[in-house]
């Protein structure tokens, strides 16, 4: 019922910009937080950015803050991360998350759907 897809991954250089969506399916974005994760081999998920349900305010991990962007499209039902100078440790799979509930989890929310992760490979 609920999904969300998340796509725009792939290889770019070191330098490079890259933007990727999450299009959600079975609910609306205007009603949900939405967060960006990441994970690099060997190492844990790391929240990238989140945005917010109410009013599209965002937060940003301080490793790409001033380089990442995240927005929202709410006649599409998607929300974009914009990744520019990308950098080889932003290699990674990124996912997108919704979340409804505050909670302990990155920006404060508990995220309840995942989607299915997207690779981006930065070459240097």
């Amino acid at each position: 019922d609920v999904q969300l897809q998340a796509s725009g991954g792939g290889l770019v250089q070191a330098g490079g910009s890259l933007r990727l969506s999450c299009v959600a399916s079975g609910f609306t974005f205007d009603d949900y937080a939405i967060g960006w994760f990441r994970q690099a081999p060997g190492k844990e998920r790391e929240g990238v950015s989140c945005i917010s349900s109410s009013d599209g305010s965002t937060n940003y991990a301080d490793s790409v803050k001033g380089r990442f962007t995240t927005s929202r499209d709410l006649a599409k039902n998607t929300v974009y991360l914009q990744m520019n100078s990308l950098k080889a440790e932003d290699t990674a799979v990124y996912y997108c998350a919704s979340a409804e509930l505050y909670g302990s989890d990155w920006c404060g929310y508990k995220y309840d759907y995942w989607g299915q992760g997207t690779l981006v490979t930065v070459s240097s």
